[in-house]
This record gives structure tokens, C-alpha cells and sequence, in this order.
């Protein structure tokens, strides 16, 4: 009999917004393992260090952040062997995974590894993308409008394509790609309709109108919610935003 796999969504920053289940997995598992950059602490750990028990093995999954391509496949290989052997052993593993596992999440490599030849359990968590609009006090869509995620390092006509085919859209992974998505926003008319936010969740959480972002200042972890479908509340809440200024 082996362990269970399990893919547990710990939000976007905030621990209290950890599931009760994924609180309960944290505390019972024998194994944690968790995506850490090749400098400085793991986030995803970071989030659910309050929970953990102290007495886990744990596998930092070090994956470089890098702007230039590295070997993925070869980590997420070597991590996949590590988990499978704690597996074959019969121990539980939980996968700490910021955000969903299954939306933009690194959890689906090691998914696909391993969901084969072991139980397999997700977790899911909540999105940036939710946490953010409640953070905002804005809606998403309404209705029939229809949404849009985004990536910020999509090609420029991309972008374009997608936002004039969606009556609301998030632009994710903004980080270096500030200036041209606002450009792009400009261009459509769309910059009082555009909220930005960054480190959602966290204690230093900031949410502005995006006109007034300094585009070298923009961390990775941060979006825009942008929406130009027919509901009203949308330019209501950019005239609180521009009347009320910077919340920080």
C-alpha cells in the first residue's frame, strides 16, 4: 500500500485563507514538499508555516528565478523521484502549492508524474485573482459578460485579441511587462476601467488605479482587473478609487 499524493492550494498570501482542509493535510502529513527559489525562502512554505507541526521531511523543489529558460523538466523530474520514493514507503506527501494547484500552478508537473502510479488528492485554493477583487471591493463579470484571464508575457497582438473579445479580463504575472500592458490599456481606453494590485494578501498589500503605477515597481506577484462590459458599479468604483487615491 503506498501514500497519498495530495496538492493542497494554500491562497494567495494570507494563512487565514487556508481551507480547513488543507489545514487538517498540513498537520497529518508525513512529507511536505514545496516549490523555493534558488535564493531566499519558499513562499508557498511561508503561507503555511503556522500550521505545520515541525516534526515533516521536507523536499524544497528549487526552481530558479530566472528570466532566462532553465532545465524545468529536469527538477520537476528529480522532485517527482524524490516524492515517489516517500510514497512507495507508504507516507503521505502534501505538495504546498500557492494559490490553486490546477490554475497556473507548478503542482500539474509533478501531477502528471506521479497521478498514474499513486492516490491523488487536490486541494483546491484560493485564486489571486478572487482574493484580489475582494481586496479591490470590485466585482469580476456579471450576468452574461464573459472573462478573460490574461498573461502579461503573451505577445503584444495577443493581448490585444483577447481583451477586445472579453467584457472583463485579469492580466496575471504583470512584473516587467508593466509598461506595455499599459500601453496596450491606453490605446483601448481602458486605464479608468483598470485596477491594479500587488502581494494580495500580504501585510503589505497595495491597490491603486493602474494610471497611477510606477512601472519600475512592479513586483511579479501582482494584476489588473480590467472590465468595460455594461454594469455601472465598475465606473462607480474607479471614481471611489481615483477620489480616494493610494490605499497601502
Amino acid at each position: 500500500m503506498t501514500g497519498t499524493l495530495y496538492g493542497l492550494g494554500l491562497g494567495p498570501g494570507d494563512p487565514e485563507l487556508v481551507t480547513m482542509k488543507a489545514h487538517r493535510l498540513l498537520k497529518a502529513v508525513s512529507v511536505i514538499a514545496y516549490p523555493a527559489p534558488d535564493h531566499g525562502t519558499s513562499f508557498a512554505r511561508s503561507i503555511a508555516a503556522e500550521y505545520l507541526p515541525g516534526t515533516q521531511k521536507e523536499i524544497p523543489i528549487v526552481v530558479p528565478m530566472r528570466v532566462e529558460r532553465f532545465p524545468a523538466r529536469a527538477v520537476y523530474d528529480t522532485a517527482a523521484a524524490e516524492i515517489a520514493g516517500h510514497l512507495d514507503a507508504s507516507e503521505d506527501v502534501a505538495v504546498l502549492c500557492e494559490g490553486d494547484p490546477f490554475f497556473y500552478g507548478s503542482f500539474m508537473y509533478l501531477f502528471e508524474r506521479l497521478a498514474r502510479r499513486f492516490p491523488c488528492e487536490i486541494v483546491p485554493g484560493v485564486s489571486s485573482i478572487m482574493a484580489g477583487a475582494a481586496s479591490m471591493r470590485r466585482p469580476i463579470a456579471a450576468r452574461n459578460d464573459v472573462f478573460s484571464v490574461i498573461p502579461a508575457p503573451l505577445e503584444t497582438p495577443a493581448i490585444e485579441r483577447r481583451l477586445d473579445a472579453c467584457d472583463a479580463a485579469a492580466i496575471i504575472k504583470i512584473g516587467r511587462h508593466f509598461a506595455r500592458i499599459r500601453d496596450i490599456l491606453e490605446r483601448r481606453g481602458l486605464m479608468a476601467s483598470a485596477g491594479y494590485i500587488e502581494r494580495i494578501g500580504l501585510a503589505n498589500e497595495r491597490i491603486l488605479p493602474l494610471a497611477q503605477i510606477d512601472p519600475e515597481q512592479v513586483p511579479y506577484f501582482s494584476l489588473a482587473l480590467v472590465y468595460r462590459g455594461a454594469e455601472k458599479w465598475i465606473a462607480d468604483r474607479a471614481a471611489d478609487a481615483n477620489a480616494e487615491g493610494a490605499r497601502t
